[in-house]
């Protein structure tokens, strides 16, 4: 099959997504025509990507001076400290402006090193190589990078495009189920918000995107890179129509950092809790049918999901969370900025949707009861 392009246009940068399988093989073409001037290339490689790919971009690369960075991946090495420790590898090295930075990963090592790029000597030319199927559909789409901080997680970030972005489904034959759950939950999601003929399709076929095959595969991860790229060329600084993406996400951070961010549980894993909970207080406020929450758990139920939410079945549970919702980057005073659903395809707009704390309190029974 052919590798498929998504053009990413907005009014600061252009750059495209190429998706397929073997599509690491465009990558020395595409230096040379986008960073003509570069020498140097930093390449940044999560510690679990299989040795075959270390070997593919080592070949590929072999006419730049190369410095290989192997990254431990993990939500606590996605930091400030980290951001500082491999800076000062790049300024020891004499890397310019005009040098390379090349993430391979997943979103912890797309988003860490998205804003390495961007702050040394106030940007160096970036491309990601996302290799899980949850940075392919999501966190490699629309310049968003960033670091977690003790108060929450992505508080400390940029917004930086890369020049490219090539996402080889080759990588996936290599994940694990959980790894494929993590992805599965940002394309359920971009169908929820924006495409219900999507969500239907889905509901037939999403046990070919766990067996991993290649058509069906490329058909969700390109659908999901143009729904999120209707959004994020919209509106690519996060101030309006772009915060619907975040459908789902209030609640999942708030269960990451009260969980610590262990690795017990998955950033796929908290948004899939935070999409039920998120359908279940619609409901309640009455802007969704209990028909719509119960199609979306009906395609849990199909894919074996319902664990991710089991323990936030309980008023306890659900008000435990709370404490945790308030550092959440979308809120701009006291109250808790949701976004919530009013049908398949359909969110309310940012900021209609606005919550205290105290109310928040009061809905916890409320949202139990479903």
């Amino acid at each position: 099959m052919k590798n498929q392009e998504i053009k990413f246009k907005n009014n600061n940068s252009n750059y495209s997504i190429f998706i397929g399988k073997n599509a690491l093989k465009i990558l020395p073409n595409k230096i040379r025509s986008l960073c003509p001037r570069t020498k140097k290339i930093a390449l940044v490689v999560d510690k679990k990507v299989p040795t075959k790919f270390k070997t593919i971009l080592k070949k590929n690369l072999k006419k730049y001076e190369v410095l290989f960075i192997p990254f431990k991946a993990n939500e606590k090495n996605k930091s400030i400290d980290t951001v500082n420790n491999y800076l000062k590898i790049l300024l020891s090295k004499n890397f310019n402006r005009s040098d390379l930075i090349i993430s391979v990963g997943g979103g912890i090592t797309g988003d860490t090193v998205g804003f390495i790029a961007s702050v040394f000597k106030r940007g160096i030319n970036f491309i990601n190589i996302p290799t899980t199927l949850l940075a392919q559909v999501d966190s490699a789409i629309g310049g968003k990078t960033g670091v977690n901080s003790i108060y929450g997680k992505n508080l400390i970030g940029s917004f930086y495009q890369p020049k490219l972005v090539i996402s080889d489904t080759a990588f996936i034959n290599s994940l694990p189920k959980k790894e494929m759950i993590c992805g599965y939950a940002e394309i359920l999601k971009h169908s929820i918000i924006q495409d219900k003929k999507f969500f239907n399709w889905l509901e037939k076929n999403s046990r070919f995107i766990f067996s991993k095959n290649s058509r069906e595969l490329t058909y969700a991860i390109k659908k999901s890179c143009k729904i999120k790229n209707y959004f994020v060329t919209r509106d690519t600084n996060e101030k309006g129509i772009r915060m619907v993406l975040n459908f789902g996400h209030t609640f999942a951070h708030a269960i990451e950092v009260k969980n610590n961010y262990s690795k017990k549980i998955t950033h796929g894993e908290a948004v899939l809790s935070g999409m039920i909970l998120a359908t279940k207080l619609s409901v309640v406020k009455k802007i969704c049918h209990i028909k719509i929450l119960n199609r979306i758990l009906n395609i849990y139920s199909k894919n074996n999901l319902e664990y991710t939410f089991k323990k936030y079945k309980h008023q306890s549970s659900i008000y435990q969370l709370i404490p945790f919702l308030k550092n959440d980057k979308k809120n701009n005073d006291d109250k808790i900025n949701f976004i919530l659903l009013k049908n398949i395809g359909k969110t309310a707009l940012p900021n209609q949707s606005k919550i205290s704390m105290g109310n928040l309190k009061k809905l916890c029974k409320a949202i139990s009861q479903y």
